[in-house]
């Protein structure tokens, strides 16, 4: 059978169609329906603040319902393994603290995922330094006094959850300054923010996102930050590498995680969505003035800075021995 040019182009036009990916296709048509953000920590943290500010706006740009869904236990990895096994296909997302799931590999022996396998980068959204903050009657107005406090009696520190970006936050200020503490393990920041307010636990590292309105009420004493440079909020008081930790930097890092298999059409127009509501003049003022700072990224930055912070925190967690069957 013989084709002349503009039957045989017609032709080929048709079979590149057909055999065009379906994931492509499905991205033409994404989203087709609600979108689940899967939040793995109790509800008033760092994490499900944010989710909560961005649903509405992504919402609107997606033109479908964003849902915001806690699903909280085992510092953050149930809620990351429920995301890791869902569909590939855009409609399941996982916010969490970033660091703190870069170190889950280094401290669970038994993780029934594997975050870099498993998962993909999409955006970071915002960055939130470490406050350490202590009960009111805790007679430390410093670091410095805090240590000679501890090595004097016993102090307690809340611990949002055993191997979280604030417990080894908490555990590298210990090595640094020689300070003695005993670790109290919690569920979530919100529980350990509670106990301390309490005075039932007496030190306390968190998220300052979370953490500032109690300090800002006087129901919490900050002694220090956990930045390279002053945050303009608190202004007065210095940072931790200011008073004897040189170098020391922690926080939490908001960001946006998705099946690995999802297209990268999808996670484009996600991180494309996602970056332009974040920075919207509203969000950005709102997360400002509870100290968190709008801290973007592609894909692939995304991707290299959750490598990083994997190597990082792993060196500490092999020289603390810190393992959790």
């Amino acid at each position: 059978m013989h084709l002349n040019r503009r039957q045989w182009l017609g032709t080929a036009l048709s079979a590149a169609a057909v055999a065009a990916p379906l994931s492509v296709r499905a991205a033409d048509a994404w989203p087709s329906r609600p979108i689940r953000i899967v939040v793995p920590y109790p509800p008033g943290g760092s994490s499900d603040i944010i989710a909560r500010a961005i649903s509405q706006p992504l919402s609107d740009a997606l033109g479908q319902p964003v849902v915001v869904d806690n699903k909280p236990g085992a510092n953050g990895n149930l809620g990351a393994d429920l995301v890791a096994k869902s569909a590939p296909d855009g409609y399941t997302l996982l916010l969490c603290d970033v660091g703190a799931l870069a170190i889950s590999p280094s401290v669970y022996t038994k993780l029934a995922f594997d975050p870099s396998r498993d998962l993909r980068g999409v955006t970071m959204l915002a960055y939130s330094p470490h406050l350490l903050v202590v009960h009111p009657s805790v007679k430390a107005g410093n670091l410095k006094e805090l240590v000679a406090l501890s090595k004097a009696t016993d102090l307690n520190f809340a611990v949002t959850a055993t191997g979280s970006a604030p417990h080894l936050a908490g555990v590298a200020v210990e090595r640094a300054t020689g300070a003695r503490w005993v670790y109290v393990p919690y569920k979530g920041g919100v529980q350990s923010i509670q106990d301390t307010v309490a005075g039932q636990t007496q030190v306390l590292m968190n998220g300052m996102l979370a953490t500032l309105p109690h300090v800002q009420s006087g129901k919490l004493k900050l002694l220090g930050v956990s930045k390279a440079t002053r945050m303009p909020l608190v202004g007065s008081v210095p940072t931790i590498a200011e008073q004897g930790v040189p170098g020391f930097e922690s926080g939490t890092w908001q960001g946006v995680r998705a099946p690995r298999g999802t297209s990268d059409a999808v996670v484009q127009r996600l991180n494309r969505e996602l970056i332009a509501v974040i920075r919207s003049a509203d969000i950005r003022s709102r997360l400002t003035g509870q100290g968190a700072e709008v801290v973007t990224m592609a894909p692939a930055e995304e991707e290299q800075f959750f490598n990083k912070e994997r190597a990082r925190w792993a060196q500490l967690v092999k020289e603390a021995g810190l393992r959790i069957e």
